[in-house]
């Protein structure tokens, strides 16, 4: 089986829903931003103020790039799918799922959440702007899922989807 790279905009339960589906599907799951901090030993947090984001997008494409494409599970971060390269390779090595979500809902799960650079001193009008901006790059994706639903629901949807590629 092709990777399965899990894309969406931040607070679209892209880690959940991996975990959720790797358990499903019995594949192993890596997250990308998880997988950026162990290797660098410094939270995405601390990457975004002491090098920028810039920097991070570099790790985050790196980070993409060394991961194997067969038998696996990606969640990636929200903004992976803003580089033309990284939305390339997925395409070619994987199949791509954009998880869908309101951003109402997006913003109720964000709006106290200080675990996030893109989040922390953003008014919701900034983040919705951000949200808009990448609709496009997400709309490239092979499979799009609404996860504004319970859990188990999206992760039997997406697993029958995947099985049925």
């Amino acid at each position: 089986m092709n990777t399965i790279f899990l894309t969406g905009f931040m607070g679209s339960g892209k880690s959940t829903i991996g975990r959720e589906l790797s358990n499903h599907l019995q594949l192993p799951v890596i997250d990308t931003d998880e997988q950026i901090e162990r290797e660098t030993g410094i939270s995405i947090r601390e990457i975004f103020s002491t090098f920028g984001e810039s920097y991070f997008r570099d790790l985050e494409s790196k980070t993409l790039f060394s991961l194997p494409t067969t038998n696996l599970i990606v969640t990636t971060g929200g903004g992976m799918v803003i580089r033309k390269e990284n939305r390339e390779w997925m395409r070619k090595n994987g199949t791509m799922v954009y998880l869908q979500c309101d951003f109402d809902v997006i913003w109720s799960r964000l709006e106290h959440d200080q675990t996030r650079p893109l989040v922390v001193n953003s008014q919701k009008e900034q983040i919705k702007h951000l949200y808009l901006e990448r609709q496009q790059y997400y709309e490239e994706n092979d499979f799009f899922i609404d996860t504004a639903r319970p859990l188990q629901i999206v992760v039997e949807q997406l697993a029958q989807m995947i099985k049925s590629e």
